[in-house]
């Protein structure tokens, strides 16, 4: 436990606080928030315009906050297909599922807290509109950080005999060009105030995992880098891809390129695994070690929040609390957890 918290402790032994609950002192550096929670929880979240999403076992929640200043909330069930097939449940498969349905939990909430924002007099944006949105967003991204990590490499690599040279070159590339990317969009204005949502997400989070009464005070205290983010998940899935394609070597591009996409979900699904086994042991050195890069990644791309966005975080979440009672959750239920913090 963090030292000179007595305040923070007394509400524990309020609010219930189960023995194994808690936190600790921030391991990541001072980012505005000192602590972090010692244990996991099947909660987890994702920044929207003006909002936050925030999801438990079996319900979403979104929370946004309009042009009026009044916090706008509404709940929709969630139903796992992890839970319906058994293939599903098996190691790497079930990252895959998981990653395929927080996407589109993501994806809708997006949509809707974007709609939330129009001008009364102006049309929502429609489903079709969204799927090519979709459809465009997603093939930049593998042009981007697939694609393009490969052919220059093609480049650079070409008289290197070596396969491991070439793949670790290729990766390198990629995980520059996705820092890069992430750099430059940090400089974006109304993606700053994303930003910021992401980090009262993450507060939230900790602020529910310690036991803590959930307030706005109660959160600003806790680090806004969370072991499951997304973009932490993301920098594993990339580290994980060297390990699964050195032994592929260096084939013909006609199977070079097609290899790299086909990949993603092997390596995501792997990736999935580690970072359930980190949160699972987020205490221990060995897990803060692997942690430790994709925390640092996460300073571009959450800011510190204000208490009227952690607000609009804890309605989220509360919302979702109303619903069910995610510590309560068969292990099943928890399954796809590991990757929406």
């Amino acid at each position: 436990m963090a030292s000179g918290d007595g305040a923070l402790n007394e509400d524990v032994s309020r609010n219930g606080g189960a023995p194994e609950l808690g936190y600790e002192e921030a391991p990541v550096g001072a980012d505005g928030g000192t602590l972090m929670a010692s244990k996991d929880a099947p909660v987890g979240g994702q920044a929207v315009i003006e909002g936050v999403m925030m999801r438990g076992v079996k319900h979403w929640a979104l929370a946004v906050r309009l042009e009026n200043g009044e916090i706008d909330t509404e709940v929709h069930d969630f139903e796992s297909k992890v839970k319906s097939n058994r293939l599903y449940k098996l190691p790497v498969m079930r990252g895959v599922v998981a990653l395929v349905e927080s996407m589109a939990i993501g994806i809708k909430a997006l949509g809707l807290a974007a709609n939330k924002q129009l001008p009364e007099e102006e049309e929502e944006i429609g489903g079709a509109t969204w799927v090519l949105t979709v459809v465009f967003s997603l093939a930049f991204a593998i042009g981007l950080f697939f694609l393009l990590p490969l052919a220059i490499t093609s480049v650079v690599q070409a008289n290197n005999e070596s396969d491991f040279a070439f793949v670790m070159f290729e990766k390198v590339t990629r995980i520059a060009i996705f820092i890069l990317y992430l750099w430059v969009i940090s400089f974006l204005p109304d993606l700053r105030r994303v930003f910021e949502y992401h980090g009262a997400e993450h507060k939230t989070i900790f602020n529910y995992e310690a036991g803590l009464p959930l307030t706005p005070e109660n959160a600003a205290r806790f680090s806004r880098f969370h072991p499951r983010c997304g973009t932490s998940f993301l920098l594993l899935v990339f580290i994980v891809s060297i390990f699964v394609l050195v032994p592929l070597g260096r084939p013909e591009w006609y199977i070079l390129y097609p290899s790299r996409i086909l990949a993603v979900p092997i390596v995501a699904g792997l990736a999935f695994e580690l970072i359930k086994l980190i949160g699972k042991h987020r205490t221990r050195l060995w897990a803060r070690v692997i942690m430790w890069p994709g925390l640092q990644l996460q300073r571009l791309t959450t800011r510190e929040p204000d208490h009227e966005q952690l607000a609009v975080a804890i309605a989220s979440l509360e919302a979702v609390l109303e619903k069910e009672d995610p510590r309560a959750a068969k292990d099943e239920d928890e399954i796809g957890m590991e990757i929406v913090a």
